[in-house]
């Protein structure tokens, strides 16, 4: 786990979208605005010293885990990932070339560090349900020995982060797994909603509006707030406020742009929805970022 130094995290979260930019670029394919969106959020968590990771030890037991619901912001967890140390950023460039790892969605037989292979939307928060009932069994299976954190074991739970998106919000499954981990009271459990306020096929207002969100997450019995989710003071306060949650699970609405900081630039098409920038709008992009 990083330090939480405000600047610091906006630091890498430029440094996330440069290389989120580059490599979609370089691929000439992938979803770079839907990655960008998601920026903050999976900063904080990687290096603000929200997550248990060990990037030597990918299948640490105690490990808490982060999964990638709208799969398709791949090039986001592979930024974030390498910047772990859990791969060289030298396999950046690779993204969906043949034989590389980095896949056109996380493939969690290849890359160390993916916990879900997911890419088929609605489906994470189920896996994310299913890992923290599992997390609390061995939690009270194995407790922690005499020494405790100090032993690199912990009788708490791992806790269990998935980052959906708010179009596949409309997806069935996702309130199945809702009241499921209502019922058994999975407080190691946080979903953040990356409300980006689009979709594949247009504004998920005109898809399907299901604001606000929530109160309908309340109603399943969950706690939640909603926040700016490109302030990473918010980001980091509503991550600790699910922490201290107790007996229920977590909810975290975090509204965003997408392409944020660089939406200037897509004009023409503010959805710009898997499509990559080219050499020259990728130029201005980073020009931007800084």
């Amino acid at each position: 786990m990083a330090s939480a130094n405000l600047s610091g995290l906006e630091a890498k979260a430029r440094l996330i979208r440069r290389h989120i930019i580059a490599s979609t670029t370089a691929a000439g394919s992938g979803h770079p605005t839907s990655s960008m969106s998601a920026v903050e959020i999976a900063v904080a968590l990687y290096f603000g010293s929200v997550l248990r990771y060990d990037p030597k030890n990918p299948a640490w037991p105690q490990r808490d885990r982060f999964l990638l619901s709208k799969g398709h912001a791949a090039p986001l967890l592979y930024a974030v990932l390498a910047e772990a140390g859990y791969f060289s950023r030298d396999m950046i460039p690779t993204l969906r070339q043949i034989g590389s790892p980095l896949e056109g969605h996380p493939n969690m037989r290849r890359l160390p560090g993916v916990e879900a292979s997911t890419g088929s939307l609605g489906q994470g928060l189920s896996i994310g349900v299913g890992i923290a009932l599992a997390a609390k069994l061995d939690a009270a299976k194995f407790p922690s020995p005499p020494g405790g954190e100090g032993s690199g074991v912990r009788g708490a739970p791992a806790r269990v982060y998935v980052v959906t998106g708010d179009g596949e919000m409309g997806e069935g499954q996702v309130w199945e797994a809702a009241m499921s981990a209502a019922k058994y009271k999975l407080d190691n459990l946080t979903a953040v909603v990356d409300q980006n306020g689009y979709q594949q096929t247009g504004p998920t207002a005109e898809v399907l509006d299901l604001r606000p969100l929530v109160p309908r997450f309340e109603a399943f019995g969950w706690s939640a707030q909603e926040i700016n989710g490109h302030d990473l003071g918010e980001v980091l306060a509503a991550l600790k406020k699910a922490q201290e949650t107790k007996s229920r699970p977590s909810a975290i609405i975090a509204r965003t742009v997408k392409g944020y900081p660089i939406q200037n630039l897509l004009t023409s098409d503010p959805n710009h929805h898997g499509k990559p920038l080219t050499k020259e709008e990728a130029a201005q992009a980073l020009e931007q970022i800084g």
